[in-house]
């Protein structure tokens, strides 16, 4: 039977991992192994398996799999959108993941609470001030902005890539919010 773990603030009952699909069972395995916990964005989704795997995918394919933007600076743009949008759950877990990948704590910080303020290089700026626009002010993007990113080196894939980033996660933001997602406690003390 399906238990009801308050992950969020819907009453939505979700199977327990045994009652997955087979290859979600063994994805909630290597979570568990490399992480040492399933995160619960992914566990609020298992009640409905398709839209799990569909998550899964496009959260793979933006920000694991190969690409000139590096991995961290995929998460930066993901700590930008979530601050902008306010988003508790993604800025715990990406913050997490900023500190960790950049092996500094100031960093995570700064770019939750103003990122501005990081000391960044010119394509990181670049790059978080499109995110920051296009998050908050979409209608006002333009030839400027991404003549902006081209001046900083980054190259038409990249802004493609962090186009695709920033959408993705003002939607996740907004999925988060609207429910009431609770992030992983683990979040809050790694890489500190």
């Amino acid at each position: 039977m399906a238990k009801k773990l308050q992950i969020t603030g819907l009453k939505i009952p979700l199977p327990k991992h045994k009652d997955l699909d087979a290859d979600l069972q063994k994805y909630f395995s290597v979570c568990e192994e490399k992480l040492g916990f399933v995160p619960n964005v992914l566990q609020a989704y298992s009640f409905d398996q398709a839209k799990l795997r569909t998550f899964i995918g496009l959260y793979n394919e933006l920000m694991l799999a190969p690409s000139s933007l590096s991995k961290l600076e995929r998460e930066m743009i993901a700590v930008v959108v979530s601050s902008a949008n306010r988003c508790y759950y993604c800025l715990s877990a990406h913050g997490a993941a900023v500190r960790s990948m950049s092996k500094d704590p100031e960093l995570g910080e700064m770019l939750i609470l103003n990122w501005r303020t990081a000391r960044l290089s010119n394509r990181q700026h670049a790059l978080l001030q499109f995110a920051h626009k296009l998050t908050l002010t979409p209608a006002d993007v333009d030839e400027t902005d991404r003549a902006a990113l081209r001046k900083a080196g980054l190259k038409e894939k990249e802004i493609w890539d962090a186009a695709s980033i920033v959408g993705f996660f003002n939607f996740t933001n907004r999925v988060a919010t609207a429910t009431d997602m609770q992030p992983n406690p683990e979040y809050r003390t790694q890489a500190r």
